[in-house]
């Protein structure tokens, strides 16, 4: 299915979440709480760093897509700076940080291919994966010379985001 059948066909769905990976449709499972309630404090966390530096940047939950080839990926939560962009679209084409919250129906795909397919957009310099039922987050940062990718696993701590200058904390996102 091509980028436009599927954005047709998804937009037409009367419910359900769905991605589209390596040109097929994929449904993606009911969210747990746990899961629903990670992503809101990861893109609260964020929010609320990118509002407290000032900075140009927006902020977006899950719901609009990062096309990378023949995929389109609706992440958790979004990080982009720049020029806001026109508010009747369905994608960010130009993330800095991409964040994903593990769930059992796609730990593999966001451990592996996902990181990949992240990774070959240029823009992309950070991509997070937090786990929903305990504190640990593994932080994938491009290397300032573009010459690979550094990891690190973080359970407690902030978690620098150098671009854009903002740090967010494990235990911010796991309060409560």
């Amino acid at each position: 299915m091509s980028r436009e059948q599927y954005r047709r066909w998804a937009e037409a769905q009367p419910r359900g979440r769905f991605e589209r990976i390596d040109g097929l449709v994929v449904a993606m499972a009911p969210e747990r709480r746990s899961h629903a309630k990670r992503k809101a404090r990861v893109w609260l966390a964020l929010t609320q760093a990118v509002e407290a530096a000032g900075l140009a940047c927006e902020v977006y939950p899950d719901g609009v897509t990062v096309a990378v080839e023949e995929s389109d990926f609706e992440p958790d939560a979004i990080l982009r700076c720049g020029d806001a962009l026109p508010g009747d679209g369905a994608d960010v084409p130009d993330p800095l940080v991409v964040v994903e919250v593990l769930s059992p129906s796609t730990r593999s795909g966001d451990l592996t291919g996902k990181m990949v397919a992240y990774f070959r957009l240029p823009s992309v310099r950070h991509y997070l994966i937090f786990w929903a039922d305990r504190p640990q987050v593994v932080h994938h940062r491009r290397r300032d010379d573009g010459e690979g990718i550094e990891t690190r696993v973080v359970t407690a701590g902030e978690i620098r985001l150098d671009p854009p200058g903002v740090g967010i904390t494990v235990e911010e996102v796991y309060a409560g």
